[in-house]
């Protein structure tokens, strides 16, 4: 019955995270990405503080602060301040179908500064994985013309990669942390909503924003940041086989491209699938092995 229940769960975050780059798009039309970050965060912090609520946690959010102030502080502003911001960016310079790939080369960014940051071995299949990822990002980026490296957005292909790094970064640290994932994550929100919402009446304000918009950012906060990563959670402790868990998260790109086509009306270029195969098969070559591990969090 628990594996039935973990596949349940794995599979609905699956599912919505695959629809999370034809809402950041179609958000994107009526936010900037530091408005919409801030509206999201707002979204996801409230329906987190009320899963916390709900499973009798929320009584040891302070507590779990004041534990290690600084730490929080740090994890805060690189996720989901500095990450999402960079993210979003990204997908406003970029077709969602280009962005969303090349975001999702962070399992193998994640292997390179492991090895840097916590004296981790890279193995010849990690090398191998981090060649064929790569070769993709670039077949992406180039939309095929490797040879001519010639990028048609230089800015957003640097964000969606910058993008990687940071969410790297943000799981490396979060290796030391002992807290509840609910609450770690929430705290996060909390921590970064002043730094968010005070950037955006910095740049401008807000103006009139129809419902339509507010009903996207608040997808957006509950299936990207929110909800999504406690079914992922729940999907990772009630299952005996955690690989087979995480090879769901495979899917999830190429349930996009097809959403995003058939939603949006994207071009889904050749070299698009091409390069995103490239990164599935190392992401592939990677886990091999039972190296299963670093797609846990992948969103």
């Amino acid at each position: 019955m628990n594996e039935r229940h973990a596949l349940g769960y794995g599979l609905a975050a699956v599912l919505l995270w695959s629809t999370v780059a034809t809402a950041f798009k179609i958000t994107l039309d009526y936010f900037t990405p530091t408005q919409m970050l801030a509206a999201a965060s707002v979204v996801s912090a409230a329906a987190l503080m009320v899963i916390a609520a709900l499973q009798g946690k929320i009584h040891l959010l302070g507590r779990t602060f004041l534990k290690r102030p600084l730490y929080y502080l740090l994890l805060g502003l690189i996720n989901p301040l500095a990450y999402y911001l960079v993210l979003f960016k990204a997908y406003d310079l970029l077709p969602a179908s280009q962005a969303q790939p090349l975001n999702y080369s962070w399992a193998i960014t994640l292997t390179l500064m492991a090895a840097v940051f916590l004296g981790q071995t890279i193995r010849k299949q990690d090398w191998a994985a981090c060649l064929l990822g790569y070769l993709g990002v670039v077949v992406i980026a180039t939309k095929g013309n490797v040879m001519a490296l010639q990028f048609d957005n230089p800015t957003g292909v640097a964000l969606a990669l910058l993008s990687t790094l940071l969410w790297a970064m943000y799981w490396i640290l979060n290796t030391k942390n002992q807290a509840d994932p609910v609450l770690g994550v929430l705290l996060g929100f909390l921590i970064s909503l002043p730094f968010s919402i005070g950037l955006s009446i910095y740049q401008g304000g807000w103006g009139s924003i129809p419902w339509q918009g507010w009903a996207a950012v608040s997808y957006v906060g509950l299936f990207e940041m929110g909800i999504t990563f406690v079914l992922w959670i729940n999907a990772l402790k009630l299952t005996r086989n955690t690989a087979r868990i995480s090879n769901l998260i495979f899917i999830s790109p190429f349930i996009s491209l097809l959403l995003l086509a058939t939603i949006i009306g994207e071009t889904i270029q050749p070299s698009t699938l091409v390069g995103l195969v490239l990164i599935i098969c190392g992401l592939v070559v990677q886990q091999w092995k039972g190296k299963a591990s670093t797609t846990q969090n992948a969103t």
